[in-house]
C-alpha cells in the first residue's frame, strides 16, 4: 500500500536545493564552496532532531554533487555487520562516472563502539574514492576517531530565519494570521525552535480553517508532561510521578536525553538559591552519565528526581 505525503507540510517544504536550505551564513558559505569546488570533506552535522540535518545530507548528494550514494539510517542497523557488509561493499568500488561516492549514515550516534570503530577504519581505507556524511543529535557519542576525520558543522538555523521561513509557509498556503495572531506567531514558532519540523506540523494543525488558530497552549506537551511528573515528586508523590515517567517515556521514546536537558533548563524548580543549583547541576549531570548504564530510563529519570527534591 503507498501513501501520499505530498499535503503534509513538512514534505512539501522540504527544502532541496542549497538556495532552499536555511542555516548560518558560515554554513552556506562552506557549503557554496563544496558546490563550487564539486567535492566534498567527511562531514558530520550535529543538532537537535528537526533541524535539516537529513535535508543537508541529501541536498548535497543530490544538488552539490549530484553523485551516487548509499542512505543508512544507522539508528535501525546500528551493528558492526551493516558496516562491514553494506558500508564496505558499496565505498570499495569505484562510481560509475568517476565521481566521488557518498555514504550517509544518518543518526550516527546510534551505531555501536565497535560498528563506529569499524566505520573509523573503512572511511581511512576508501578515502580516495568515498565520503561520508554522518548526523547525529549527540556529538558526544560520536567516538573522538570519528570526530576528528570529519568537518563538523551544527545546522541549528537561525530563530529569524525560521520565522521568515515559516511566514512565507502561511503565506503560499494562503493561511490568514489574524492581527492578534501575529506578534504571537514568534512566540509559536519559539515554542518548538530549533525543531522546524515540529513546528510546520503544529503550524498546519492550526490553519485547517485557512487563518491561523490560537494554540491550545505555547508550551510543548513534553514540557507538561514533565512538569507535572517534577511536581509529584516534588511533593513526594513518587508513585504518581513515575506513572508520569512512563507516559512521557511512551509517548516520546526518542526525547529521553532531552529530559535532562529541560532538567537544567528549569533549575529554579527545585530551589532558587545558588549554592542549592551548583548541587543540582552535578546531579543532573551524573544522572545523564548513568543514562546508559542503567538501560532502563524511567529509573534513571525517577532517581534523578528524586535526588533533586530531597538534596
Amino acid at each position: 500500500m503507498s501513501y501520499d505525503f505530498s499535503n503534509l507540510w513538512i514534505e512539501k517544504f522540504r527544502p532541496k536545493t542549497l538556495s532552499d536550505f536555511i542555516c548560518t551564513s558560515f554554513t552556506k558559505e562552506s557549503l557554496l564552496s563544496f558546490k563550487n569546488k564539486e567535492e566534498i570533506p567527511n562531514l558530520l552535522f550535529i543538532g537537535a532532531a528537526g533541524i535539516g540535518k537529513t535535508s543537508a545530507a541529501k541536498i548535497i548528494v543530490n544538488d552539490i554533487l549530484d553523485c551516487q550514494y548509499l542512505y543508512i539510517n544507522a539508528s535501525d542497523e546500528n551493528g558492526i555487520d551493516t558496516i562491514r557488509n553494506k558500508v564496505m561493499n558499496f565505498a570499495q568500488t569505484m562510481s560509475i562516472d568517476g565521481k566521488i561516492k557518498v555514504i550517509i549514515l544518518d543518526e550516527c550516534d546510534g551505531l555501536s563502539m565497535d560498528a563506529q570503530r569499524a566505520l573509523r577504519n573503512t572511511m581511512e581505507e576508501f578515502s580516495g574514492i568515498t565520503r561520508f556524511i554522518l548526523t547525529a543529535n549527540y556529538k558526544y557519542k560520536i567516538i573522538p576517531a570519528l570526530q576528528s576525520r570529519c568537518q563538523s558543522f551544527d545546522l541549528t538555523p537561525p530563530l529569524d530565519l525560521a520565522v521568515k521561513r515559516c511566514a512565507s509557509i502561511l503565506k503560499q498556503e494562503c493561511i490568514t494570521v489574524p492581527d492578534d495572531q501575529k506578534v504571537k506567531l514568534v512566540e509559536f514558532i519559539k515554542g518548538t525552535y530549533p525543531d522546524l519540523r515540529k513546528c510546520l506540523n503544529q503550524l498546519q494543525q492550526n490553519s485547517t480553517t485557512g487563518k491561523l488558530n490560537k494554540p491550545q497552549s505555547t508550551g510543548s506537551g513534553e514540557d507538561e508532561l514533565l512538569m507535572a511528573a517534577a511536581e509529584l515528586f516534588k511533593n513526594g508523590k513518587i508513585l504518581e510521578g513515575r506513572q508520569q515517567l512512563m507516559q512521557y517515556i511512551s509517548l516520546y521514546p526518542t526525547r529521553i536525553e532531552d529530559t535532562y536537558r529541560w532538567m537544567y533548563d528549569n533549575l529554579d524548580l527545585w530551589g532558587t538559591a545558588q549554592e542549592k543549583k551548583d548541587a543540582n547541576i552535578v546531579i543532573i549531570r551524573n544522572g545523564l552519565a548513568n543514562l546508559p548504564l542503567v538501560g532502563i530510563p524511567e529509573i534513571s529519570m525517577a532517581a534523578t528526581l528524586c535526588e533533586l527534591t530531597t538534596l
